[in-house]
């Protein structure tokens, strides 16, 4: 009689997989095999030898969960069955952050369902990076850079891969920005109070300057004009020198010592 002595799903490499996935059955007197029993489907093999039968998940495999797989003979005679464990596709509901600049790319969390068996996340066409899932709902994975990018914004998806397939494209997204860089200024000096009109290139995210002394108003992607304020008043410094003491009042008046005379000796204090 038949016996089973491993599953592998040639996607995945393990016991774990998907519908559509190609499994092999290695064993033993495999030979006679007609029939796959998937649990309660009965699946017809792709292919039969005396130590190998493969066949292909059927699409009407659970959702996800254990299934137990063995094989029948022409003769009748069903071998023993082995655990096969069907993993749910994975799906993502979200990003920690929606943006990170594209000469750095930078850390985020990607948030979902059936990430346990993650093996790598996708950020669009900029790259792919390997992760290890400790948690079924999120992890946590650095955002490749994008250094050539054209665009000010490009807009990428995010998707995983488990051993239950790839999640949708399309429902999470970040966006690269290019850092803003300015290519002249009209004019090049004024007043308080004047306009300016700043020229340059990705200004589309652009919210204010680092210094604050101007008010700034974007035009567009590639312009802005700022109105210059007056400089802020700056205050006098003040002494670092500490204050004299204040005597107290009750202090007693010191008299002067008395200077020694000529000949040496010392007169008396003069009479108060």
């Amino acid at each position: 009689m038949a016996t089973i002595t491993s599953l592998v799903d040639t996607t995945t490499t393990t016991n774990q997989g998907k519908p559509g996935d190609t499994v092999q059955i290695n064993g033993t007197a495999l030979a006679t095999t007609t029939r796959v029993n998937f649990g309660s489907a009965a699946v017809t093999p792709t292919g039969v030898t005396a130590t190998q039968v493969t066949f292909v998940v059927p699409s009407a495999a659970p959702c996800s969960g254990q299934v137990s797989v063995s094989v029948t003979s022409s003769a009748g005679a069903t071998s023993n069955a082995l655990p096969f464990f069907v993993i749910a596709t994975p799906t993502t509901t979200g990003l920690s952050a929606v943006c990170v600049p594209a000469a750095t790319g930078g850390s985020l969390t990607l948030f979902g369902t059936n990430f346990l068996t993650g093996t790598q996340v996708a950020v669009g066409t900029v790259g792919n990076v390997a992760v290890t899932p400790t948690q079924p709902s999120q992890v946590a994975f650095t955002a490749p850079a994008n250094p050539g990018q054209v665009p000010c914004v490009s807009t990428q998806a995010v998707t995983i891969t488990t051993a239950g397939g790839t999640s949708t494209s399309g429902t999470t997204l970040v966006d690269y920005y290019k850092a803003p860089a300015i290519t002249s200024v009209a004019p090049t000096s004024g007043t308080a109070g004047d306009t300016i009109t700043i020229n340059g290139t990705c200004f589309v995210t652009f919210t204010d300057s680092a210094t604050a002394t101007a008010v700034f108003t974007p035009v567009g992607d590639t312009q802005l004009t700022a109105d210059v304020l007056p400089p802020s008043p700056i205050c006098p410094r003040t002494s670092a020198r500490p204050p004299e003491p204040t005597p107290s009042p009750s202090s007693a008046a010191i008299s002067p010592s008395p200077a020694p005379s000529a000949s040496g000796a010392i007169r008396p204090p003069p009479s108060m």
